[in-house]
């Protein structure tokens, strides 16, 4: 296993639109890949196409609230600056942000503002597992790369409310009954399942993997195996996956 940063490992060669979908750190992941990015000279956008809980200022240094992105960029941002910007449409409250359409997002980007673009594109109501509504993931068609997140913590516990957002939705894509713990299998069914984590990527857009909460050594090995166990099953269904502990900054691969 080899110990590199999220962005080398999670990201693709080319810049462009990213979304993040899943549980268990997307947000979390979302920010650290910006703040890699933005180190390097890179200009970062980050925002989403849902909700999103107010970045922190160790998140995002500058969140701007517009309900017309473009404008505000033209006025008051350069093309030429490097660094990390936080756009939402509006506060909700005091802590949660709306976002933009997949349409602003993709709008957003040609106008050449930034390198990347990353996309919070669900939600999970801190659970580490969860399965996708009807209405979700939202994202772009231009979206070059889609990241699904699992939480590791959720690995082996009770399909409930505890541990996974809409359990029933999970059910039904598992075959897993309410209360039964969510296993290997079933959990690689709602993954990679059609009407899964990744429902709705574009033909055109990567599909990595990342697994979250590694915070210890017997969770490390349990994500070794799952994706030893997805390979095998469904060679090729991710083109690249990695786990670690984004409370730690350990990223690792297989």
């Amino acid at each position: 296993m080899n110990e590199r940063t999220a962005a080398r490992l999670l990201l693709p060669e080319q810049p462009g639109i990213v979304c993040l979908v899943g549980a268990g750190g997307k947000t979390s992941l979302m920010f650290q890949l910006a703040r890699e990015l933005s180190a390097q000279g890179k200009r970062v956008l980050t925002t989403t196409t849902t909700k999103i809980f107010r970045p922190e200022p160790r998140q995002s240094s500058l969140t701007v609230l517009s309900e017309d992105p473009l404008s505000w960029l033209e006025k008051h941002h350069s093309r030429e600056k490097a660094g990390h910007l936080t756009l939402a449409g509006k506060a909700l409250d005091r802590n949660k942000l709306q976002g933009f359409t997949p349409e602003t997002i993709e709008h957003l980007w040609l106008t050449w503002h930034f390198d990347w673009i990353l996309v919070e594109a669900d939600g999970a109501a801190g659970r580490p597992i969860k399965a996708p509504a009807a209405h979700e993931p939202v994202i772009p068609k231009a979206t070059c790369c889609v990241i699904a997140v699992f939480g590791l913590q959720g690995f082996g516990r009770p399909l409930s409310e505890e541990w996974c957002f809409r359990p029933h939705i999970f059910s039904e894509l598992s075959g897993l009954g309410l209360g039964e713990t969510m296993d290997p299998g079933s959990l690689l069914r709602v993954l990679t399942h059609e009407q899964g984590l990744l429902k709705g990527t574009p033909a055109q857009a990567e599909r990595f993997l990342f697994l979250n909460q590694a915070d210890y050594v017997r969770l490390q090995e349990r994500a070794h195996r799952f994706l030893h166990r997805l390979e095998e099953e469904h060679p090729g269904h991710f083109s690249r996956s990695a786990f670690g502990s984004l409370q730690q900054q350990l990223i690792l691969n297989r």
